[in-house]
């Protein structure tokens, strides 16, 4: 004679996928998929390469639909405004519903993408590469045997 309980009653609204009215900073950097894991979004955080309406913020800071935004990836700088909350994460199409990129940022991404593109690339000018081991043996024996003006 076992009382059988509501199943329902135990999950509690978050877990459920209700809406929600504010959710933890790093939580929400991680289900928008801005980071690939809660610990890397906390450690952006502590660095100071996230900011909240302008402002540096905690992990724990609790984050509102309307809040912007602003943080770094990689070289890359975006602003985003938090259109909506959720607390598990989700495929990238469901992610991008989260958040909307301000039109500054947008055209900032093009053109550092755009100078990336036209920007020579530094390696590109060495024709042999590093020296191998041969090389720097004979580098060593000429410079050995090299006549000094002692």
């Amino acid at each position: 004679m076992s009382a059988s309980k509501d199943s329902s009653s135990d999950v509690s609204p978050r877990s459920r996928g209700a809406s929600l009215d504010s959710l933890r900073l790093d939580k929400w950097l991680w289900a928008a998929r801005f980071y690939k894991t809660r610990s890397l979004a906390v450690d952006e955080i502590t660095k100071g390469r996230v900011t909240v309406n302008g402002q540096l913020a905690k992990a724990s800071r609790e984050l509102r639909p309307g809040d912007l935004v602003r943080l770094r990836q990689g070289p890359i700088e975006r602003e985003v405004r938090v259109v909506g909350l959720s607390a598990i994460r989700g495929p990238a199409p469901v992610a991008q519903t989260l958040y909307a990129e301000t039109p500054d940022s947008i055209s900032a991404r093009e053109r550092a993408a755009e100078a990336r593109r036209l920007a020579p690339e530094p390696a590109d000018s060495i024709a042999q590469g590093r020296p191998t081991k041969q090389d720097r043996r004979r580098l060593a024996e000429w410079d050995r045997w090299s006549a000094s003006i002692d």
